[in-house]
């Protein structure tokens, strides 16, 4: 699939005029595209509900459009859980898992009424100690172990991961939840991590639903929800062909017929906690080249760095690049396109093959909206960037402006080293 930003140069040079580089920018148009999309999908199941995981990109105006299309929030910390508080999100709209989970989030997940998805085993008489009570409504996290692998060979690795319990441990840990007053259980699973293919949706739900069956029956709890987690990813490669959703669902609703309806539990609602998925494409990060450099390799040094995406920088992860205006010229240049951290691996390319870049050009990293802003950081004192939204009509709004030396320094306050910064 050819990659093509969503914005033209011309609107982004007028956009750079008002909002200095760096900075990420979303598509109102395609987010809202996509969640409807997403709806769709799922509308079969009377009880569905994607819950959007707040931590791929934690701004209260995207969620918002989301919230539009019936979305939720999956929420994994206390600030997560303060966001949507602080946009009306509470009650079983939220759904909060987390792992080694202090007691003020349980308190705090309670309070709100969410729905808390249990890590661990030990975690019930944690829950029960932090809140003084079993909630009657209670998800557990699984995990099988071994490999999980795709007909196409994706695969990752849940035994090697901390999340979830066994199936002895969730097995066991219904009876006792069940025993305490829990009325409502749920499955919550996540075993591979940005799959691009139609397949892995389908899988999971099988094995989660055939999970299900036995649990109903063995330990007479009621699974009323089976949460898919995350999980279906992105195309960042060119080579790549997208998720279809649609298909995606209809997969599900084959095998929900299949395995969950002759059960007697065709009530069961599907939830979803993608974050990736409806983001990631709408976002990107726009910069500016500022210096070439020609040592040993071909060096493009852009305003932007790891503090705004750190991806490429922690997994050597590929983010594709435009250089607007240039979209036609041939990309016969080999260049390593690097920030300006005091690190080697602050770079958003290497040895990619561009059209010829010079000082000035606008740049566009591709498929930031997740796990973009969000995982950005403070190192070398750098600061993070804004984020806007061009909206539908083609306008754009400051959703959240770029940090501040005085925001850097405000841990400092009420000490005799923040009156010397004369901020």
């Amino acid at each position: 699939m050819e990659k093509k930003t969503f914005v033209t140069k011309e609107q982004l040079e007028k956009i750079v005029r008002k909002y200095p580089t760096p900075f990420h920018l979303y598509d109102e148009k395609g987010i809202r595209a996509n969640a409807k999309a997403m709806q769709e999908a799922f509308s079969w199941n009377k009880g569905f509900k994607e819950y959007f995981a707040v931590k791929a990109t934690p701004n209260p105006y995207l969620i918002n459009i989301l919230r539009e299309y019936g979305c939720g929030c999956d929420c994994s910390s206390y600030t997560e859980l303060m966001l949507s508080e602080a946009i009306g999100c509470t009650g079983e709209e939220i759904m909060f898992s987390s792992n080694d989970t202090p007691k003020e989030e349980f308190q705090y997940a309670h309070k709100l009424g969410a729905t808390i998805n249990l890590d661990d085993f030990t975690h019930i008489e944690f829950l029960e100690d932090a809140i003084g009570t079993i909630p009657k409504r209670i998800s557990c996290r699984y995990n099988p172990g071994g490999v999980f692998e795709v007909c196409n060979g994706i695969m990752d690795n849940p035994g090697d991961a901390k999340y979830g319990m066994t199936e002895e441990q969730i097995f066991e840990a219904f009876r006792i939840l069940k025993e305490k007053g829990a009325e409502e259980f749920g499955i919550h699973a996540f075993l591979a991590s940005n799959t691009v293919t139609n397949q892995y949706y389908p899988m999971l739900a099988k094995q989660l639903f055939e999970l299900a069956v036995r649990l109903e029956k063995e330990t007479g709890a009621h699974v009323s929800f089976i949460n898919l987690s995350g999980g279906v990813g992105i195309p960042y490669t060119p080579d790549q062909e997208p998720n279809d959703i649609r298909a995606i669902g209809e997969g599900v609703r084959k095998v929900y017929e299949e395995v969950l309806v002759p059960a007697g539990m065709g009530d069961v609602a599907i939830y979803t906690e993608l974050g990736r998925f409806m983001m990631g494409p709408y976002g990107c990060l726009v910069t500016k080249a500022i210096h070439e450099k020609h040592t040993y390799k071909e060096y493009i040094g852009v305003d932007a760095c790891a503090v705004n995406l750190m991806r490429p920088a922690m997994y050597g992860a590929y983010h594709h690049i435009t250089v607007m205006g240039k979209e036609d010229q041939p990309c016969d240049h080999k260049y390593d396109v690097a920030g300006s951290l005091c690190e080697n691996n602050d770079k958003f390319a290497v040895d990619r093959m561009l059209p010829e870049i010079e000082k000035g050009d606008l740049l566009v990293i591709h498929d930031t909206g997740a796990h973009g802003f969000s995982m950005g950081y403070n190192y070398n004192g750098k600061l993070k960037s804004a984020e806007i939204l061009l909206k539908e009509d083609g306008s754009t709004q400051l959703i959240r402006r770029a940090e501040t030396p005085k925001d850097y320094f405000a841990t400092f306050d009420g000490t005799d080293f923040y009156e010397k910064l004369n901020l």
